[in-house]
Formats: structure tokens, sequence, C-alpha cells
């Protein structure tokens, strides 16, 4: 399995992922360069900036419901 299609079945599956997350969970040292190629492949993807006390910031993706997943 590629580290696309462990990302993106972790997604599905409603789990959200950080950029230390990934590496610990995938091996996965470029978190944005496999979301792009999965947005690029048509998965909505989305993010949200998460900041900590101390100031640092890092983004938090997660799968977007799709209207019909609404329906």
């Amino acid at each position: 399995m590629t580290q696309n299609e462990a990302i993106l079945n972790y997604l599905q599956s409603g789990g959200s992922l950080t950029g230390l997350e990934s590496v610990n969970e995938f091996g996965c040292m470029r978190l944005a360069a496999r979301i792009a190629d999965l947005r690029a492949d048509g998965h909505n993807i989305s993010d949200c900036w998460v900041e900590k006390p101390n100031g640092k910031r890092f983004k938090r993706y997660f799968l977007k419901e799709t209207q019909q997943e609404l329906e």
C-alpha cells in the first residue's frame, strides 16, 4: 500500500492528521505533498490551522463531507 492510499484510508475512516502524526503512523515526512497528490486526484480534503499555547502553528487535514454523504 502506498503512503497516499494509507493516508486516504485513514481520512476516509473519519480520522484527521497532522505532519507529526503522519510521520509516526505512516513514515510520511511530506504530508502536505501527499495531500496535494490526493487533492489532484479529486479528493475533497480540507485543513485547518491549530495553534498551541506557545504560539506554534500546524495544519490538521481531514476529509470534507460531501453532499451525497449528508443525504
